[in-house]
């Protein structure tokens, strides 16, 4: 009976999120840990050409991605070929770096560690968020421009011009720290991954993750994954698709993939199957630090925390005090994507609703499932 009840929660919260401002679809599943429940709906539009939305097609998962860019760096973490409190200097030239994280004089660039980038500590602010000289960001040029590509090399040097550091490097032996969200931290880690497996992150994700865990409809835009599956869902930005940018979207360092295979890979981290060792997940899902408050649609802020390429949704007792709301981890994105499980009720969320105005709409609707799963 309540499974019936659920399920008639989630369609009538499909229905709700697809009527939303400015969606064109929203795609969301629920299944629990051992598989004995599963539910999974689609609707709206795919494309701009009014193609449908169904359970199956890929969509763009924005920052999701970074649990997959973290897990490849703590699995190289496990098989030594770096560690996680390497300074970055030691896999990625100095000229590419010195100049990025000034603070006050003082250039902070040998002094940066991949726990650093990992934990959004180092202080590196957003490269997203930094308007050029025409007070545009990257994002506008895009939007009222002509499609165009970026490499790590341009995104260190929007960083470099701007000179606005967010803070120094943080001092990882104590237990509170400032975090600070930020993209440019993962393009770095991201870079550190080519440099040391001597591949593409296509071609790293592949072997360190996707094969291994059979993520056969996972892959970067203009990639190819490894079994065939649909075109991806478009990306909207206000009224605006982002299907005829494919060099920007690639840009991004994201990816595209479908709910099935973002359940398989939730499941996988949580079952142990993604690391050799427990204690690299407790790793990735400890030093929960609390992001201050914050405005960016691109950047969660309180009471949101973060570990190491893991977000922790906590919701503060005193907002809830006769009703608390079961913890989540996981990660979510600036185009309206989620992916959260939770431990308490073992039960794993994915969904997106591909559209950046509706980045927060995700901490809003899961609290409401988690009460009605209680």
């Amino acid at each position: 009976m309540k499974n019936t009840l659920c399920t008639q929660l989630l369609q009538d919260t499909l229905e709700q999120l697809i009527a939303l401002k400015g969606i064109r679809h929203a795609i969301f599943s629920v299944e629990s840990l051992d598989g004995s429940f599963k539910w999974a709906g689609a609707k709206g539009i795919a494309q701009s050409d009014g193609t449908p939305m169904d359970v199956d097609t890929p969509f763009w998962i924005a920052s999701i991605t970074k649990l997959f860019i973290a897990s490849t760096i703590l699995k190289l973490h496990e098989s030594h070929k770096l560690s996680i409190d390497d300074f970055i200097i030691a896999h990625l030239p100095e000229d590419m770096l010195r100049g990025v994280h000034v603070v006050k004089g003082v250039d902070y660039y040998d002094q940066l560690t991949i726990r650093h980038l990992l934990s959004h500590s180092s202080g590196i602010p957003d490269y997203l968020e930094i308007k050029s000289g025409n007070k545009k960001t990257i994002i506008d040029e895009i939007l009222e421009g002509d499609d165009k590509a970026w490499t790590t090399n341009d995104v260190l040097q929007i960083v470099r011009k701007a000179q606005k550091p967010l803070f120094e490097p943080q001092p990882l032996t104590s237990s509170k720290y400032r975090v600070r969200y930020s993209d440019t931290n993962f393009q770095i880690l991201i870079a550190i991954i080519e440099a040391v497996t001597h591949q593409s992150i296509e071609e790293a994700f592949k072997d360190y993750l996707f094969k291994p865990l059979n993520l056969t409809s996972t892959f970067h835009p203009g990639s190819t994954p490894l079994s065939q599956s649909k075109p991806a869902a478009a990306v909207w930005i206000g009224d605006i698709a982002f299907d005829n940018k494919p060099l920007g979207i690639r840009s991004f360092g994201d990816l595209n993939s479908t709910l099935a295979d973002l359940t398989a890979f939730m499941r996988a981290l949580i079952a142990g199957q993604v690391f050799e060792n427990k204690e690299t997940l407790d790793m990735m899902c400890g030093m929960w630090q609390t992001f201050d408050f914050g405005f960016s649609l691109l950047a969660p802020g309180w009471p949101i925390q973060y570990g190491l390429g893991m977000m922790r949704f906590k919701i503060p007792r005193f907002m809830t005090p006769f009703s608390p709301i079961p913890d989540l981890i996981g990660h979510t994105g600036a185009t309206g994507s989620w992916l959260f499980y939770c431990a308490e009720l073992e039960l794993i969320f994915a969904g997106t609703l591909s559209q950046v105005t509706a980045a927060p709409v995700p901490f809003k609707v899961i609290p409401k499932l988690l009460k009605a799963f209680k």
